[in-house]
């Protein structure tokens, strides 16, 4: 049987990642409920110290979730969940962002105006790719 998956990434600041890579991306943040969230509090399964404010609206400390914006059946959901550590070690797994023959100087660029790392360069063949670090240091590359 195959198995459906998402990517979960550890941030202290998770809802300003998520934030980060659904602009990066032209994904879109998972709505969360407040109305929701709300009962769950009066109900005693949720304290106010399980939730925040992000953008003006009520959310869960513990993280946000992006998603492609067409819903695609299958596609993988990316959960940035809360953690109190920054990163401090290199990734063991990481995005490759596929530029579609957009102008991988370009798209460099404009994540470095937006607080992402370029590091460095690679190749293999005629295959080239720019390794690079978002706001919270986690690689990824373009290609």
């Amino acid at each position: 049987m195959a198995y459906e998956f998402q990517i979960a990434v550890d941030s202290p600041e998770p809802h300003k990642l998520a934030d980060w890579w659904a602009e990066t991306l032209g994904w879109r943040l998972e709505p969360q409920d407040e109305g929701f969230i709300k009962e769950m509090i009066a109900k005693g399964f949720a304290s106010d110290d399980d939730t925040l404010r992000h953008n003006g609206a009520l959310v869960w400390r513990a993280g946000q979730a992006i998603r492609h914006p067409d819903d695609l059946p299958g596609a993988p959901r990316v959960l940035f969940q809360y953690v109190p550590e920054a990163k401090t070690v290199k990734n063991r797994l990481h995005l490759d962002l596929r530029l579609g023959g957009e102008d991988q100087a370009a798209v460099r660029d404009r994540l470095v105006a937006r607080g992402a790392t370029y590091l460095w360069s690679g190749n293999q063949g005629p295959q080239t790719w720019l390794t690079m670090a978002d706001p919270e240091g986690n690689e990824f590359c373009i290609s």
